[in-house]
C-alpha cells in the first residue's frame, strides 16, 4: 500500500509540475505576487493549453502501453508492440489516404480511415507470422518491422505523388505542442477502451497460451484475438490523428512492468498504465526544458530512450524470452 502511494505521489508531483513549464513559466511563489489581472491571464493559460497537454498526456501514454501489452500477450512474443507490428505505419497510411482523399473530414474521419487500414494492415501481420514455421523472439518483430518500412514506402510515394510529403511529415510529427481546448478531446475515446481491456485481460492472458489452450478452457480464441486487434488499432489511431507517432512505448513499458509483476495482464494493466504515463510525462517534460523556451518533439525523446532500451532488451534476449 505504502508503494502504491509513493508510486501515484510521485505521478501527480511530476504532473503538477509540468504545468508550470512552458514558453511563459511562473512559480508558485510568482502566483502569490499576481494581481487579478494577471492571475486571470496564467488561468486562461492552464485551462486553454497546460491542463489539455497534461490530459492528453496521461491518456496517451496509458493507453500506448496497455496496447503493447494486449499485443504482446496475443501474439505470446515480448519484443511485437504496435510499433514493431506495423500498425503505427498502416495508421500513418490511413491518414495519409483521408488527407487525399477527404481533405475537409473531421478528425473522427481520419481516425475512422486509419483505424479500417490499421486493423487490415495488422491481421495481415497476424496471418504471416502465422505462415512462419520456425518462428524465435527475435523474427516475428523483424517481420513486423519489414512490413512496416514497406507501408511506410509506400506512404512516402504517394506522398510525393501528391505534393503532400512535408504536410503529412509536420502534421504527423509526435508532439504535444498544439494540444489545446477543443482540439484534443477525441484522445478521451481511448479511456473506454482501456477499461474494456481490463474487462478482457484474463482473456488475453489464456489467448496467449495459444488457440490449443484457449479452446481447452471454453474461450473463443478468434474472437479474442480479433477483440485484441480492434482496441490496439482504435487507440493508435486517435493517438496518430491527435498527436502523431509516438514510437516504443508499448514495446518497452510492458516489458519492464512483467520483469518486476509477472505475466498475467489484469494483474499488471495499472502498472502499465501508470509507468506509460510516467514514460510521456518525463519524455515531455524534458523536451521543454533541454532547449527552453523551445521545444523539442516528443517524438525525438521518445526514439532515443526507446530504441537505446530496445537495443538493451535484444542483446539480453534470452532474458526476456
Amino acid at each position: 500500500m505504502a508503494f502504491r502511494i509513493i508510486q501515484w505521489s510521485f505521478l501527480l508531483g511530476l504532473a503538477f509540475y509540468s504545468l508550470f513549464i512552458g514558453a511563459a513559466q511562473v512559480s508558485l511563489s510568482d502566483l502569490w505576487r499576481m494581481d487579478g489581472e494577471q492571475l486571470q491571464f496564467w488561468w486562461e493559460i492552464m485551462l486553454q493549453s497546460r491542463i489539455p497537454r497534461l490530459c492528453s498526456i496521461l491518456v496517451v501514454g496509458s493507453s500506448m502501453a496497455i496496447s503493447g501489452l494486449i499485443m504482446q500477450r496475443i501474439t505470446n512474443n515480448r519484443f511485437v508492440s504496435p510499433t514493431t507490428a506495423g500498425t503505427m505505419e498502416w495508421c500513418r497510411f490511413g491518414v495519409m489516404v483521408a488527407i487525399l482523399y477527404l481533405p475537409g473530414a473531421s478528425p473522427i474521419w481520419r481516425v475512422g480511415a486509419a483505424f479500417v487500414i490499421s486493423l487490415i494492415g495488422t491481421s495481415c501481420f497476424l496471418a504471416v507470422i502465422a505462415r512462419v514455421r520456425h518462428q524465435n523472439v527475435i523474427l516475428v518483430p523483424l517481420i513486423g518491422i519489414m512490413l512496416g518500412g514497406v507501408v511506410n514506402a509506400g506512404a512516402v510515394f504517394y506522398a510525393y505523388q501528391f505534393d503532400i510529403v512535408q504536410n503529412m511529415a509536420s502534421w504527423l510529427q509526435g508532439s504535444f505542442s498544439l494540444v489545446i481546448e477543443g482540439n484534443y478531446e477525441l484522445l478521451y475515446a481511448s479511456i473506454p477502451l482501456m477499461l474494456l481491456a481490463y474487462v478482457y485481460a484474463d482473456f488475453f492472458t489464456i489467448a496467449g497460451m495459444g488457440r490449443d489452450a484457449a479452446v481447452a478452457l471454453g474461450l473463443n480464441h478468434a474472437s479474442i484475438m480479433r477483440m485484441g486487434l480492434v482496441i490496439v488499432s482504435i487507440i493508435s489511431s486517435i493517438t496518430i490523428v491527435e498527436v502523431g507517432y509516438l514510437p516504443f512505448i508499448g514495446l518497452i513499458v510492458p516489458n519492464i512492468v512483467s520483469i518486476f509483476r509477472g505475466d498475467a495482464v489484469k494483474k499488471i494493466l495499472f502498472d502499465t498504465a501508470w509507468l506509460g504515463a510516467m514514460l510521456v510525462l518525463v519524455c515531455d517534460v524534458a523536451g521543454r526544458m533541454l532547449i527552453a523556451p523551445f521545444e523539442i518533439p516528443i517524438g525525438v525523446i521518445l526514439s532515443v530512450v526507446g530504441g537505446a532500451v530496445f537495443l538493451a532488451m535484444l542483446f539480453h534476449r534470452k532474458t526476456y524470452a
